[in-house]
């Protein structure tokens, strides 16, 4: 049914002048409606029009601009809404089955694409995927091309030189999970004196909780498929739990609040601990460098996420995508047609690229691009230091990690997780860690059974 997707970020990786993207920006949930380029000609001259339904809340402003931009130049409307954070795969279901659905909506890899692939038009001799550095990147059903990424991204622990110097400490001394530790848990014992934490709060609220029982959760997955060599699997063993449960016993023990109080911490907690310096360490992607500029450019560092795993000095960051576009091709030709135009503006015009990867005020409104790294032909040098540090892992021969995360079962097993995590930092008992174990494995078997029947 699919492209491998270890196969797919690993021909990421190989284009590494994909890595040189582009600065971010922010935005909140909405909509936007307006209503040309010989881009839009055709579609404008046809009738049709495009809905798109936005995975990302932060970039939402973009979008909106981006839409109105598009339809004063080409006459063709176009209709951006944005799913709020973790609803997607609902909002999803919602709008296909309304009767003006979304011409373009998304897939974050092979498992959804299973389920959403009877709604995918083939995107095979379309002119967007002329435009792609390597067709590696698609996701495949047999011959029809279901979906094209168009942003890579990378992650791991960020972190504050300048704190980490303060501390006594440089990245050199940090070259795997006991190296790590030890400058972690020494951190702490001098917290007092420091007058800063060694990380931030591992919230565990909705803004924030996917960067641990998602991106974090990546890290056992990743190595489990390695050792049995496999891409995807229905029965997943946790071979590499108990370092899952190291990591996280490191990040809630050695944060800026209690570890019983993390349900309640958020996403923007843990960014304005580490940006007013309370923490060291700090985990997220390129994406989040918008909100952390104010600490400076060359004072920002990253280190691959280590969990105590045989040969982890030659790991690099988390690098890969979960931004998979597709066509509905139960819409009307005339808006598939349209559709297919936006997107190929998108990534082709220079409004378009600006938006998907620019700097700041790249934007005619003066609002930054949206800080993508697109595999596309057009994509644009980076200005955004995170990027630039994840392509200098690559270059110096670090294996990045990929994104395995998309096998994921669903979201329900992602949330278990998530709630499994949140109860063991009340309790660090060994039974509550068994409750993660389960909630890992016979979740993931639960939700692989219950996908076929979607």
């Amino acid at each position: 049914m699919k492209k491998s997707f270890l196969m797919c970020t690993a021909a990421f990786l190989a284009a590494t002048t994909l890595l040189a993207g582009c600065t971010g920006g922010s935005g909140s949930g909405g909509s936007s409606q307006a209503g040309g380029s010989e881009t839009g000609n055709k579609a404008a001259a046809g009738g049709g029009s495009v809905y798109y339904l936005n995975f990302k809340p932060e970039a939402d402003e973009q979008w909106q601009e981006l839409a109105a931009l598009y339809t004063k130049e080409t006459g063709v409307p176009v209709k951006v809404i944005t799913a709020a954070s973790g609803q997607y795969e609902p909002t999803l279901k919602s709008e296909i089955a309304k009767t003006d659905a979304p011409t373009l909506f998304q897939v974050n890899g092979p498992v959804r694409l299973a389920v959403w692939k009877d709604y995918c038009y083939d995107l095979a001799g379309s002119d967007i995927l002329k435009e792609l550095t390597n067709e590696d990147f698609l996701l495949k059903d047999g011959e029809k091309v279901m979906a094209v990424p168009y942003v890579v991204e990378t992650y791991g622990i960020i972190y504050n030189k300048e704190l980490l110097k303060k501390a006594g400490y440089s990245q050199e001394d940090i070259k795997g999970f006991n190296d790590f530790k030890k400058v972690v848990e020494d951190i702490t014992k001098r917290k007092n004196e420091l007058k800063f934490s060694a990380f931030t709060s591992a919230g565990m609220d909705k803004s924030s909780d996917w960067r641990f029982k998602t991106h974090l959760a990546n890290l056992p997955i990743y190595y489990e498929y390695k050792k049995d060599n496999i891409d995807n699997t229905k029965a997943i063993k946790g071979t590499y739990l108990d370092n899952y449960r190291q990591i996280w016993d490191l990040y809630i023990n050695n944060s800026t609040v209690s570890p019983a109080v993390i349900s309640t911490k958020t996403a923007d907690d843990a960014t304005a601990e580490f940006v007013t310096g309370q923490a060291v360490f700090y985990q997220n992607g390129t994406w989040a460098y918008n909100d952390i500029t104010d600490i400076g450019d060359d004072n920002l560092g990253m280190l691959p996420i280590y969990i105590g795993v045989d040969g982890e000095d030659k790991q690099g960051l988390c690098t890969g995508t979960e931004n998979y576009w597709c066509v509905n091709k139960n819409s009307k030709p005339e808006d598939i047609q349209a559709t297919l135009d936006f997107m190929n503006w998108c990534v082709t015009s220079e409004t378009g690229v600006k938006a998907l990867c620019g700097a700041e005020n790249s934007l005619p409104s003066g609002a930054s691009g949206m800080g993508f790294v697109i595999p596309f032909k057009k994509n644009l040098e980076s200005s955004n230091p995170l990027v630039n540090i994840a392509n200098e892992y690559v270059e110096k021969g670090y294996v990045p990690v990929s994104w395995t995360f998309s096998t994921m079962p669903s979201e329900n097993w992602k949330n278990g997780v998530g709630s499994a995590l949140t109860a063991y930092a009340a309790d660090q008992s060994d039974s509550k860690w068994e409750d993660v174990v389960k909630a890992f494995v016979e979740g993931w078997k639960t939700e692989a059974e219950a996908s076929k029947t979607e």
